[in-house]
């Protein structure tokens, strides 16, 4: 039986990480993600955890302590957001091309400027490309669940790549809800201890991280990179299987809400897929055949499952709450229409670009995206493909 409690996102965050007793956290304080590692320090001081708490002086150094702990074979996590990941941005490479499990909380906000600390995903969508697994959380439940999780994900052998976990700013990081924790022994039990193959401190075999890397063999390690990240798919689905079974919380690549039979759809990370939900379930009582598809895992990107999830549709509505400046769409849009182009009648595709900067969003807004595009199902609507949701135009 679970542990019923209430919790922030980041208490949740700190608890996960408590449960699990990792050997090393660097961290440096960043808003909104500040509680984690406060929460966290406070466990290292009353002597709950074993962990080594390394304080920094910045972001960029919390993530290179994260590296050399790594390597040297201890389980690493670190939490931050905003121009806190921005700010590791070179070393979150180093990290994934190293093949380094390192697990990270990032508290979704936005990025300067004009400077601004609320919920928006221009933080982990900037490193998008950088070579790290990304999970995304709707509530609280997610954040916890989801963490857990990324320990058996990242640290597969057939894996071995960084996680990060996401969550929006203070949206729930701050918010307090309902919260079922998991007993910690199970915790324990679930993750395993962590037991590198092959690590800087083992006296057996010499191994260096960081050589100059030449174009004779450059290519070949970041097809590598790419295969493990492959490989990722199929272990997210075991280990989404397998913690349901202990949990009673099943996890897959996304969650396709009442899409069987929808004629249009949302397609949305984070926490406004509940915004969203409870506006399809108000549509679908008028009898309009509305479905949404929230993606849980952004990389490894699910292609192929989210067009057999969507064939069937006429309209969809990728929202993005991130402005990538391509001029054509968000980051999360262009991927999702690349997937669908290929089926034998794709549905029309248009981006939204929403909630930038923590602008609110709420049923009356996602509401007006479900009617426009049951216009343009009916062949009602003609307009761009490339559109702000509640901007002062």
């Amino acid at each position: 039986m679970g542990i019923r409690d209430r919790l922030s996102g980041n208490e949740a965050i700190a608890n996960a990480m408590k449960q699990i007793n990792p050997d090393v956290m660097p961290a440096f304080p960043i808003t909104p993600s500040t509680e984690i590692p406060q929460y966290f320090s406070q466990f290292v001081a009353n002597g709950e955890v074993d962990t080594e708490f390394v304080t920094v002086e910045s972001e960029h150094s919390a993530m290179s302590a994260c590296i050399g702990s790594e390597a040297a074979g201890a389980r690493t996590v670190t939490a931050t957001s905003s121009a806190g990941l921005a700010l590791m941005h070179e070393v979150l490479y180093v990290a994934a091309s190293s093949r380094l499990p390192i697990t990270l909380a990032c508290v979704n906000r936005a990025l300067t400027g004009p400077i601004n600390i609320n919920a928006d995903h221009g933080d982990s969508m900037g490193a998008r490309d950088s070579g790290w697994i990304q999970i995304y959380s709707e509530n609280n439940q997610e954040a916890y669940d989801n963490f857990i999780q990324a320990f058996r994900i990242g640290e597969h052998p057939d894996v071995q790549l960084p996680v990060m976990v996401c969550q929006d700013g203070f949206i729930t990081s701050h918010g307090v809800e309902n919260i079922e924790l998991i007993e910690t022994e199970k915790v324990k039990n679930f993750v395993g201890d962590y037991c590198p193959e092959n690590y800087m401190l083992n006296p057996n075999e010499t191994i260096a991280h960081g050589p100059y890397d030449s174009p004779v063999y450059y290519m070949e390690h970041k097809r590598q990179q790419l295969e493990a990240m492959k490989n990722a798919k199929e272990v997210i689905l075991s280990v989404g299987k397998e913690f349901g079974e202990m949990s009673g919380r099943f996890y897959d690549f996304f969650e396709a809400y009442k899409l069987e039979d929808a004629e249009v759809a949302i397609v949305v990370l984070n926490s406004t897929a509940g915004t969203a939900k409870d506006v399809v379930d108000a549509m679908r009582e008028e009898g309009k055949k509305v479905g949404l598809l929230k993606l849980r895992i952004f990389r490894p990107f699910p292609g192929e499952e989210i067009a057999q999830a969507l064939k069937n549709v006429k309209a969809v509505a990728v929202m993005d709450r991130h402005e990538g400046f391509s001029t054509i769409g968000g980051p999360v849009f262009s991927e999702v229409r690349t997937v669908l182009y290929d089926l034998p009648n794709p549905p029309k595709t248009i981006s939204y670009v929403y909630g930038l900067g923590g602008r609110d969003v709420r049923t009356i807004h996602i509401e007006s995206i479900y009617n426009e595009l049951l216009a343009v199902k009916d062949g009602k609507d003609q307009g761009e493909a490339y559109r702000y949701l509640g901007v002062r135009e």
